[in-house]
């Protein structure tokens, strides 16, 4: 796997065919967008969220049942919640987040990367794009990213400052919060069944 480019992510005016996260927030706020629309804002564009096919769907299941009860008080999962992403005007819905505090603490406003530990994307079809995104997130300062790889049935972890690495599904991988493992997870606890 390549190298995560981690440039500096830089406040910059809309560019053309691009708009801000405040504009997107403001026709949220506003109604302008229909709750539960099948759209995300991601680099500055209104993309269509992929439709998940079952294997993508079992991954997300079993990823958050693998995840969830490692969580220590002060922590919760976010499951297609937003998270903001200001400087490169992003909201996107990532499969699972791993959130800081209460969900009742973000009816005000979205999450961003000083309040998530951990972005998770379950990939199957979009697994490229999932790739990619890594680099944009690490780069808005999300200190951790998975890819749930369902199609090679691994677990692809990308952290601030380090390259990415591949884990196994006979291995496990370390949930960090603040800075401190809390837990350990079995890659094939948060995969679906190896096809037959």
């Amino acid at each position: 796997m390549a190298t995560i480019g981690q440039a500096a992510a830089v406040q910059a005016p809309a560019r053309r065919g691009r708009i801000t996260l405040a504009e997107y927030e403001s026709w949220i706020d506003g109604g302008d967008i229909e709750e539960g629309a099948p759209i995300e804002l991601f680099e500055g564009r209104i993309v269509r969220k992929m439709t998940k096919g079952r294997r993508h769907t079992a991954g997300s299941y079993h990823a958050r049942r693998a995840i969830e009860p490692t969580l220590p008080a002060g922590w919760h999962l976010g499951v297609e919640a937003p998270v903001r992403m200001p400087a490169s005007a992003g909201l996107p819905e990532p499969d699972l987040s791993v959130t800081r505090g209460a969900v009742d603490d973000y009816e005000v406003r979205d999450p961003g990367p000083a309040d998530v530990a951990l972005v998770v994307e379950v990939a199957d079809s979009t697994l490229a794009e999932d790739r990619r995104r890594a680099a944009v997130y690490l780069a808005e300062g999300y200190p951790a990213y998975w890819v749930v790889n369902v199609r090679d049935h691994q677990l692809e972890v990308f952290r601030l400052g380090a390259e990415p690495e591949i884990i196994g599904d006979e291995a496990s991988a370390e949930l960090v919060l603040d800075g401190a493992a809390v837990a350990r997870i079995a890659v094939a606890d948060l995969l679906p069944r190896r096809p037959a």
